[in-house]
Order: structure tokens, then sequence, then C-alpha cells
């Protein structure tokens, strides 16, 4: 176990262990990147500038897209000098300048985003969409066992946590199935998801099997992918979802690979077998628990470790077409659902499409969002000082 010389509260989330990557600034100050640690934001910029960070010219940029361009030796290298400085109490005097409390600073989207690659990973949530829209057919479509199921988002509906997010309006099927109307939409959901930050960019021909996710794959982020179902249903033939997923959350810090390394455990089996680029080697399930809350009630506990698709094989199906890979692409898992009501990751299938409606702390029943609500999505894994 690796001790800590800096001071934090219990439920901080960000022992040292972790050191996710985000991007922050003060009133009156340029972005830079920097790292949590307890209570408080690392100014990597400012260590850098002091000396105190070898070879790191990529931090004082408001974005993380350099460093996230850098690679496995960079990553490695500036983790390790961190881990260092925030574990060696010879280093105190020197770093405690660089650290800021968190309540003094304003987060950032931590990454320019590429691409928004969105899948649908889970085979609880697609099951449940099956058996809520399907009945009495097979609840998932012949393809899905097969590959991972993805479509390409709108890169510029990303937002960091915390934004606010608008209700949207467009056209929703009229009363009893006549001509549509156009307004605000009446059905909207949140959707707990994971998101996979793609570092370094592939070189042509840019066809990537399993092998090299780590060469390329940062680390993730927590995602809240939000729908208007009311507005996907209407627009969904014959192409899918286009306005209805309209925006899409991002946690303000990037948890790298590397802090995740203890979390993994073997995926579930895979029936059929999935074709030669998508075979693991390794086991890349993650053991990752999210947490859902609606205005401060917690409404569900979603396990990750269940997702039927891996990242490396979200990873592998995204490249294997020829497309290039950006640095800065976000691959999302989709929604991330157990097999238990206590583990689903939307309102949809909490309430079971609207049959089932939630009982909230103010008495008052609820379907989906209404104007006001307070979403908040979290994620721990086991580590060597407990959930993080």
């Amino acid at each position: 176990m690796t001790t800590c010389w800096v001071k934090a509260s219990d439920d901080s989330g960000f022992p040292v262990d972790n050191l996710p990557y985000g991007v922050f600034s003060r009133r009156g100050e340029f972005p830079r990147v920097g790292v949590a640690i307890g209570d408080q934001v690392l100014d990597l910029s400012l260590l850098a500038a002091g000396g105190m960070l070898r070879d790191s010219h990529w931090f004082a940029s408001g974005t993380l897209n350099a460093f996230l361009a850098a690679g496995p030796r960079a990553w490695q290298s500036v983790r390790e000098q961190l881990t260092f400085l925030l574990t060696e109490p010879a280093q105190r005097p020197a770093v405690l300048p660089a650290l800021i409390p968190m309540v003094e600073v304003l987060m950032h989207l931590p990454f320019h985003v590429g691409d928004l690659i969105r899948f649908q990973a889970s085979i609880e949530h697609e099951t449940n969409l099956g058996r809520m829209f399907r009945p009495p057919s097979d609840p998932l479509p012949r393809n899905w066992p097969q590959m991972p199921i993805g479509q390409y988002g709108r890169a510029s509906s990303v937002i960091v946590s915390g934004t606010p997010v608008v209700r949207p309006v467009g056209q929703l099927r009229g009363p009893g199935g006549t001509d549509p109307v156009f307004g605000p939409s009446a059905r909207l959901d949140l959707s707990a998801e994971i998101g996979y930050v793609v570092g370094v960019p592939s070189a042509p021909p840019h066809t990537r099997g399993i092998r090299p996710f780590e060469d390329h794959i940062f680390g993730v982020v927590v995602v809240n992918g939000w729908r208007a179902w009311d507005i996907i249903a209407w627009e969904s033939t014959p192409l899918g979802p286009f306005l209805g997923q309209f925006a899409t959350s991002v946690s303000p810090w990037v948890v790298p690979l590397a802090a995740l390394e203890r979390a993994r455990v073997a995926p579930p089996a895979q029936d059929p077998p999935p074709p030669p680029h998508l075979a693991t080697g390794r086991p890349w399930g993650l053991n990752l628990t999210l947490r859902v809350e609606l205005n401060g009630k917690l409404l569900s506990e979603p396990p990750f470790a269940t997702q039927y698709w891996t990242g490396p094989q979200l990873f592998a199906h995204t490249s294997v077409g020829g497309a290039p890979l950006r640095t800065g692409d976000l691959l999302t898992s989709g929604p991330v659902s157990g097999s238990a009501r206590s583990q689903f990751g939307t309102l949809l299938e909490l309430t079971w499409n609207g049959r089932d409606p939630l009982g909230m702390p103010d008495g008052i029943e609820r379907v989906f969002l209404e104007d006001g609500d307070m979403v908040r999505i979290t994620a721990s894994a086991s580590g060597p000082e407990g959930s993080r």
C-alpha cells in the first residue's frame, strides 16, 4: 500500500493510486492541466515550470490532448514521478505550493473530443429494451452477440459534468399515432455509462486488433448519455437516433488505465465465440460499480463487470474497417445495466417504460426527468485503499 502525505477526507475518492487528470482554472486564470489528489488539485504546469517533472511540456495547455498523444512511456513516466512527489515526505515543501483546494477551481472539458462513438455493450440493457419494445420475439437482435453495435455521435455535444442540460425539443409522435407534433421532450432520461478515451492516434493502414489497446487508450471517464426517448421513437426509422441523443456529459477527471489495473476481471463468457479480430487475450472486464442518484436519492448501482463487450473489443471493432483513430476520440459503453432492477442504468428500465413509477422523497412518483432535477453518476473500483 502506497502512503500519501497529502491529507484528505475519507470520501474524497482520489487516493494516490488513482491520480486522474483534468483541466482546471481559478478565477482570472488560464485553464491548465492538474491531477486530483484527495480534496485538492495538483497544478502540473507549476510543477513542470519548477523543474519537478522531467520531460513534461504538455501541462500549460487548456486540454489534455498533447499529453494523450505522447503515448504510454510518457504516461508511465509522469505517473511514476507524481507518485514519488506525493509519497516522499522530503518532497512536501516543494510540492505544497502547487496544491489548490478543489473547492476553489472551475473544471473544464478535459480533452478536445475527436469522434464520439456510442456503443450498446450491455447485454442486460439490450435484453430489457427487447422485452419492452419487441415482444414476443427474441429480445436480442440477431447481430448483437456477433459484434459490438455502435453509431457515430456528435462530438460537439460532449460537455463537462456540471454543465446545465436544457430539455430538447423536436418532433414527437402525435397522440394515437397521428401526425407528429413539435415540442419539448416529455420522456427525458439519463444513461449511466463509461467512456474510453483514445490517446495515441492510429497510423495507416489504421486497422488495429485487440493487442494494442493499452498502447492507444489512455483512460476512462464516467458518462451520462442524455436521451429523449419520445424524439428517438419518432426519428429512429430508418437510420436510428439523431436528435434524441442530444448531449453527453463526461466527468472532469480522466482515470488512466494504469489506475484500474487492480480492477481488471474476466468478462462474461461470450456465446457464440467472437470472430478473430475481437478475440481477447488478457481479461479486460473492469470491476467498477456505478452509482446513479436523482436529487440525492440513490436509484441504482449498475455493475460494469457484467458488460458483454469489453473496452478492447469496442476499440478493435471501431478501427477494423480502416477508419483512423484520433487523439480525443471517445468510445462510450452505452447504458450499463445489471440483471436486477436495482442495477438498471436508465429510468426507462427502472420504471419499465413508465409501468412502475419511482417513489421519491417528496412523495411524488417519477417516471422521467423533470425540469430542475439534479442527476449524479459516479463510479468506484476496489483498490488497495478501498473504494475510489
